[in-house]
């Protein structure tokens, strides 16, 4: 009897009838949770994004076990299948009683997930815990697929009124450190600043103390990382540039310097600094304040009269600074508004300082004018802050414009970096080198189709740019200047950059127009910096091969993917505070009018800036009229359906404040007079 045929159509095969499906390859990495909805995961075979609700029951941190979809999709994308092992051990959040239960709703927006007090725990009780208290609440049970987490109470930290809770929610959410540990800070602690004791010690520590030189700061500054001084030779100048020697406090693998590389950075934020070391290192020790005397790591350095550096030569040192300056009194010195006389610093140092400071002036007009020709690319930004008052309240708003005196530091510190980026790089010192790579080309080719209609480019000049020509992107910059397509042509270029990163190994930096380069001259505030301390002693000390070198060398490729990230969280971080504080400025100032200018377009609206104050606000699409707008995305333009009427980056619109959302750092305007 033959073998009975299955009916058309039926689900049933044949053993050989069709391909069998393919097991699910599984992946392990580490989760990172951007905000609610947006995540990825990084993996030995890369980085993937999470797909939508793909994130489960994982947390910002997570080891997870990942299966990825590689077809169907424009880009590959991964879905957690599994929690491997957990990274948020403790978190802040508000308190509410819930019936028997005690909530615990998470200030850090990326935790989407439900925590209750169980009620046989007293925790809310013994602390003295109320209802609508922000607390420090430690996981007992994480979150599963249809039950909320278990918490008890570690900590009452305060009721809203007691605290600023929109700017704890940016601490929370971008999950930042606010305290050492009990062995950090009991290390800082034990520390003694003994100059003498530590140039008898270090033979090749040299005394520089009898040198004059001085600090410029911002006004508001706490920590003075960097001094400087200089002076005409007859044939160039000299430039002496002094940084705090934080590792002569900060030794590898010590409790503070595990704090340190977990932090990786300071973080300003808008009424307070998250230090990266205790305050006993910021800003005591390692402050190299006037008239005390400091442990330094020098870099004295020989120009030419063009400015070129001659020679450098980098040692250990112990300074003295004369003088304690800010940004303000050195421009006025150099606009010849105050004498040296009027100078805070004993009589006898200040010529010899207000010599100095217009000295690295003349010096920073050179500088600028070399690294121009070299092909460095300088994109101009305003950068706005709001001023506070004792209680944190913001009161005004101010813009950080570049001046002769920020110019010339910033110069000082450029050719320091770049002096001491070349000595590791010529010996192939593996550090913290901080590496700006030349743009890709696919992103250099979108800005062509707008900068064409701009009349920004010559014959010739789009293929060079698309190359990565740093000489055309200055060429387009300087065409665009004072034309009302500057701000536009400017955007386009700055946004096809790619972002600084730090490597283990030297690749140049593109825009600086530098073969070499790193950060050397605030190991106070950026652990890289601290890197490079310690690879410059090492190379000097001719120590390159010893244990803790070959320590530093194994993590070194991860601790800079640490820092770069770190650095992109605190950039987060300090700009959030900025706009909950202006938005908190401008709930003051609804139906007031100002001029402003757009900085930004998207098919919902206009970002537009204010003159006075830097403010940027949202004007929606729907408060340009009752007409359609559509978006070009090539010109980065809205444009009326009906009317023609257009509104582009760079266009000054007058506008009118209409409302404020603080806790999302936004203010709305509305068009002034179309109400």
């Amino acid at each position: 009897m033959g073998r009975k045929r299955p009916h058309r159509g039926s689900n049933r095969r044949g053993r050989n009838s069709g391909p069998r499906k393919k097991p699910q390859v599984l992946l392990t990495g580490t989760i990172t949770i951007v905000r609610p909805g947006v995540a990825s995961v990084e993996t030995a075979e890369g980085t993937f994004a999470v797909a939508r609700g793909g994130v489960r029951e994982a947390m910002n941190g997570d080891e997870v076990q990942v299966s990825v979809q590689r077809e169907g999709t424009p880009e590959p994308v991964a879905r957690v299948r599994a929690v491997l092992q957990r990274a948020t051990l403790t978190f802040l959040g508000s308190y509410a009683p819930a019936g028997p239960l005690g909530a615990v709703t998470p200030l850090d927006g990326r935790i989407s997930h439900d925590f209750f007090v169980l009620p046989e725990d007293e925790c809310a009780d013994r602390l003295g815990v109320q209802d609508g208290d922000v607390v420090e609440a430690r996981i007992l049970a994480y979150p599963a697929r249809g039950t909320a987490g278990v918490v008890t109470l570690d900590r009452r930290v305060g009721a809203p009124e007691e605290l600023d809770l929109l700017m704890e929610t940016v601490i929370a959410s971008h999950g930042l450190a606010t305290e050492f540990s009990p062995a950090a800070l009991a290390q800082a602690a034990e520390l003694t600043g003994d100059v003498a004791a530590t140039l008898a010690r270090e033979k090749n520590r040299r005394d520089l103390r009898s040198e004059v030189t001085f600090t410029i700061d911002p006004t508001d500054a706490r920590d003075f990382d960097d001094a400087v001084f200089a002076r005409r030779t007859n044939d160039g100048y000299e430039v002496a540039v002094h940084i705090a020697d934080v590792t002569a406090y900060l030794g590898w693998d010590s409790p503070m310097d595990i704090e340190a590389r977990a932090r990786t950075c300071s973080v300003y934020l808008a009424d307070r600094v998250l230090p990266m070391l205790p305050e006993r290192l910021c800003n005591d020790l390692c402050s190299l304040r006037p008239n005390e005397d400091r442990l330094a790591m020098s870099v004295l350095l020989e120009l030419d009269a063009q400015g070129r550096v001659r020679s450098a030569e980098a040692c250990p040192s112990a300074i003295r600074s004369r003088a304690r300056l800010d940004y303000a009194t050195a421009d006025a010195l150099l606009e010849e508004r105050v004498t040296s006389d009027e100078l805070d610093c004993a009589p006898e140092h200040a010529p010899a300082v207000a010599e100095a400071i217009r000295t690295l002036d003349e010096i920073a007009q050179k500088r600028l004018e070399l690294r121009a020709r070299r092909g460095a690319v300088d994109f101009e930004t305003t950068e706005s802050k709001v001023v506070l008052d004792e209680q944190g309240r913001p009161v005004d708003a101010v813009l950080r414009v570049r001046t002769r005196a920020t110019s010339l530091i910033e110069e000082a510190m450029l050719m320091a970096n770049e002096a001491v980026a070349d000595m590791l790089a010529q010996a192939e010192v593996p550090a913290a080198y901080r590496v700006h790579e030349r743009p890709a080309p696919e992103s250099l080719s979108q800005t062509l189709p707008a900068l064409h209609e701009l009349r920004l480019l010559e014959p010739g000049d789009a293929e060079r740019l698309v190359s990565g020509d740093p000489y055309v992107v200055q060429d387009v910059l300087a065409r665009a200047k004072g034309t009302p397509g500057e701000l536009l042509a400017s955007s386009l270029l700055l946004r096809a950059q790619k972002r600084a990163i730090y490597l283990p190994h030297n690749l140049g930096h593109y825009a600086l127009g530098a073969k070499a380069y790193c950060h050397f001259t605030s190991p106070i505030r950026r652990y890289p910096d601290v890197v490079v301390h310690r690879a410059l002693k090492a190379l000097l000390a001719k120590r390159l091969d010893t244990a803790e070198q070959r320590a530093v060398a194994r993590v070194l490729p991860q601790l800079c993917r640490t820092c770069s990230e770190r650095e992109r969280v605190a950039d987060a971080a300090s700009r959030d505070s900025q706009k909950i504080k202006m938005a908190q400025l401008f709930a003051n100032r609804v139906g007031e009018r100002f001029s402003g200018v757009v900085t930004g377009c998207e098919r919902f609206g206009l970002f537009v800036m204010l003159d006075d104050t830097g403010a940027e606000g949202l004007l929606p699409v729907r408060a340009l009229g009752d007409e359609w707008f559509f978006y070009d995305e090539t010109r980065m333009q809205l444009i009326g359906e009906e009317s023609g009427r257009s509104y582009s980056l760079g266009q000054r619109v007058p506008v009118e404040v209409v409302g404020t959302d603080p806790a999302r750092g936004r203010i709305d305007f509305a068009l002034a007079g179309r109400r």
